[in-house]
């Protein structure tokens, strides 16, 4: 577990780019890893990463949910930036958990049985098997109520430094980065968890 002041450094880092914070936690660890779903804004984390550290473990938790244009726009990044994929999935095929579960929606009572089997099991799965020192994510402030209680850097409930490089940037900030950089958007994500638009995906482990 890496122990560092964690309201001392966010204060630090508040000021600095998103380059600048991943430049300065990967000093922290060699043991880290940055996680994605692909989703709209996923280019931005995973372009800077690369670039950063090209060996850099990719953990991918794939739903098997997605949009067939979510699958290119993976293909994609993985072949431009020569991703280091460690893919992970629900121990039931998309057809069984068709058959089990089905595709609910929030109110449904399978709700929490579909999101436990194709997103938080297999997520809890690799951060035990990656047993990571550092954890780069791409959540942002006001995507959720959740999250604006977070900041660019947090612990998880099993000591991982979670660190999110572009916490403190709007999607305009990103669309800016995206047009500036080059880079893909994910127009068409579609998360079958997130029922409801701004709804927290459920990958807190806090």
């Amino acid at each position: 577990m890496i122990n560092i002041d964690i309201d001392f450094w966010n204060k630090e880092l508040k000021d600095k780019t998103p380059v600048e914070i991943a430049q300065w936690a990967v000093q922290l660890s060699d043991n880290y890893i940055v996680t994605t779903s692909f989703g709209i804004y996923s280019s931005v984390l995973l372009s800077t990463m690369a670039k950063i550290d090209k060996d850099i473990r990719v953990v991918w938790c794939d739903t098997l949910y997605n949009q067939p244009s979510t699958y290119e726009h993976a293909s994609s990044l993985i072949n431009k930036y020569n991703l280091n994929i460690v893919k992970y999935q629900s121990l039931y095929s998309k057809e069984e958990i068709d058959a089990k579960i089905g595709l609910p929606s929030l109110e449904d009572d399978n709700h929490t049985e579909f999101s436990e089997a194709v997103k938080l099991e297999p997520f809890r799965r690799a951060l035990k098997e990656q047993n990571p020192d550092i954890w780069f994510t791409n959540i942002r402030v006001r995507q959720t109520e959740y999250r604006d209680k977070k900041d660019i850097l947090s612990y998880s409930k099993d000591g991982i430094l979670k660190v999110s490089p572009f916490y403190y940037c709007s999607d305009e900030d990103l669309d800016t980065y995206i047009e500036d950089n080059e880079l893909a958007k994910n127009v068409h994500y579609f998360d079958p968890i997130k029922a409801l638009l701004n709804r927290e995906c459920g990958i807190h482990f806090e």
